[in-house]
């Protein structure tokens, strides 16, 4: 079992889900990719991830209600929500339910490790702030 804290990407396009899991392990940190909410939460390392990258719009299940099934199941998971398409609307009412933030595709590298370094509790390995 890792002791090190595990990113979960959830990202419906494979581009994403292995550009944001270089960049994670570019840092030193543990990666590991979903295609869907549904394929994410059928896994059996739920308890070790300590960061959730989550895309808002996907088949079946959107980001969004995943991050609001784990929060009302009592499994919160410190979440950053990320879309090419943004909405006021959808922002407010992820950040209402307790995500950390939410990003707008593109968005820059050091702006999400700042986010995931906020999500560990850390300054972390880039020692970058939220922006």
């Amino acid at each position: 079992m890792p002791t090190d804290p595990l990113i979960a990407i959830v990202d419906d396009d494979e581009s994403v889900r292995l550009a944001l899991q270089s960049l994670i392990r570019s840092v030193g940190l543990a990666a590991q990719v979903f295609d869907s909410a549904e394929d994410f939460l059928a896994s059996a390392n739920l308890s070790g991830v300590g960061c959730l990258i989550l895309d808002v719009n996907m088949p079946g299940m959107s980001g969004l209600a995943l991050h609001r099934q784990l929060v009302v199941s009592g499994q919160a998971i410190a979440t950053i929500l990320i879309t090419a398409n943004p909405d006021d609307a959808t922002r407010a009412e992820a950040l209402r339910h307790g995500a950390l933030c939410y990003l707008c595709k593109p968005f820059a590298e050091d702006d999400l490790l700042a986010w995931v370094n906020v999500a560990l509790g850390a300054a972390g390995p880039t020692g970058a702030q939220p922006p």
